[in-house]
């Protein structure tokens, strides 16, 4: 009964983590995504979905082009008779297919779409300009080339990058000049009238697309730091709780073994477990302590690591020197964490294993990173027989790797030991 509880309890969070994991999956993401990465995964999916978008418009208009290359008077109007015609329209079918394969690509789908978008402009542009009679500025497809423009700034709203659409109108100018078809008054009106409506979709696409952008981004940014304040929350929630029952347990278990040491008799053995379990108690106490404080975020590393020098040196009598170099910065609560916790441990085989006398500690702060460095003169070891069942080593390693961090263990039989553990320049 209690199983099948739990299993019901834990099914909503199963599914919430199976639909998270499909999601960065289809986005191609990690666990660890930061808001640059999912504003860039975004901006990728809109690119996609609008270039197959342009994909399915191309297919129209290759479907009309079928029409023209069909019907014999169409075709007689545009000069398109014989094989030519027929290789250049499939040779369009053929890039427009090309470029749908390539489309998911970050880098290649858009160097293939835009440059296969150029193609579709400069074959309107020629459809545009090739009839001797009603060609040119006179053209009934020089409205495509309003749509090119909106293509172009939908897709690639850059500046330079929506320039090949404005100059069609310009080229068209020009090639009318150039086959001796003269511009008069009312076709400049039609040219200045395009121009217009050009400048127009472009800033308007131009600017919807930033401020859809921006945007997204805030919302990003803002679902990031709402992330952040939950976890704050949460943490506080639990240290209070932990403070109101672990620590208040273990408070009277020291008041309890105070009250039995009292009544205990002098020469009684019984004194020595009494006191060793109120040691224990107060260091169980001390950890507890330090945990709370790494999760409200008050924890000073520099001070808790000399600190707990302090107190392993008085409680075990090793001659265990501490010495901190370099101006202390606020690193983040994992960061904290696992200098912490490597140097526990490397304290902690210094005592049970190495049987060293002298432990020497340095923590050096730099505009590098932080650099834990601990030396002892105990029997040593060689690191690369690690007996089984001790995993302090592979727990050292693996804080490390997290945080991107390296460490390096220098030890053989009777020479002592020395871990040097670095963390890259982190900010809290």
């Amino acid at each position: 009964m209690d199983s099948e509880l739990r299993h019901g309890e834990d099914h909503p969070a199963h599914d919430l983590r199976a639909r998270v994991r499909a999601v960065l999956e289809r986005r191609n993401l990690t666990d660890n995504v930061s808001a640059e990465q999912a504003a860039a995964s975004w901006e990728q999916d809109r690119f996609v979905a609008r270039a197959r978008a342009l994909f399915y418009a191309r297919m129209m208009f290759l479907t009309l082009g079928l029409l023209i290359l069909a019907v014999p008077a169409w075709s007689g109007y545009f000069g398109f008779n014989g094989p030519i015609s027929f290789l250049g329209y499939f040779a369009m079918l053929l890039y427009s297919v090309a470029n749908l394969l390539v489309i998911d690509h970050p880098k290649a789908g858009r160097w293939v779409t835009y440059l296969t978008l150029c193609f579709d402009l400069l074959i309107t542009v020629v459809l545009i300009a090739r009839p001797q009679v009603g060609g040119g500025l006179q053209s009934p497809l020089l409205a495509t080339q309003l749509l090119f423009t909106t293509l172009f700034a939908i897709l690639f709203p850059k500046p330079l990058a929506i320039l090949p659409p404005l100059l069609a109108l310009p080229i068209t100018t020009r090639l009318d000049l150039l086959l001796n078809r003269s511009v008069t008054a009312v076709e400049l009106l039609t040219l200045l009238w395009y121009l217009g409506l050009n400048f127009i979709i472009v800033y308007v696409l131009v600017y919807l697309n930033e401020r859809e952008a921006t945007a997204h981004r805030e919302v990003v940014s803002l679902q990031g730091d709402l992330k952040e304040l939950a976890v704050v929350e949460e943490r506080n929630r639990l240290a209070r709780e932990i403070h109101d029952g672990l620590g208040a347990s273990l408070s009277s278990m020291i008041i309890q073994a105070e009250y039995i040491l009292s009544m205990a008799r002098e020469d009684d053995g019984l004194r020595t477990e009494i006191r060793e379990m109120k040691a224990t108690a107060e260091e169980s106490i001390e950890e507890l302590r330090r945990n709370l404080r790494m999760m409200r975020d008050d924890f000073e590393l520099a001070q808790g690591l000399e600190d707990y020098v302090k107190t392993f040196r008085d409680r075990t009598g090793q001659d265990i020197r501490f010495e901190r170099t370099g101006l202390t910065r606020k690193l983040p609560p994992d960061a904290q964490l696992a200098l912490f916790r490597i140097l526990q441990e490397c304290l902690s085989n210094a005592a049970k294993h190495a049987e060293a006398k002298e432990v020497q500690v340095r923590l050096d702060f730099s505009a590098e990173g932080v650099h834990l460095v601990v030396r002892d003169n105990g029997k040593g070891f060689d690191p690369g027989r690690t007996p089984r069942g001790h995993y302090g080593l592979l727990n050292m390693r693996e804080r490390a790797m997290k945080l991107g961090g390296s460490i390096v263990v220098d030890s053989a039989p009777g020479a002592g030991a020395q871990v040097a553990f670095s963390l890259p320049c982190l900010s809290a």
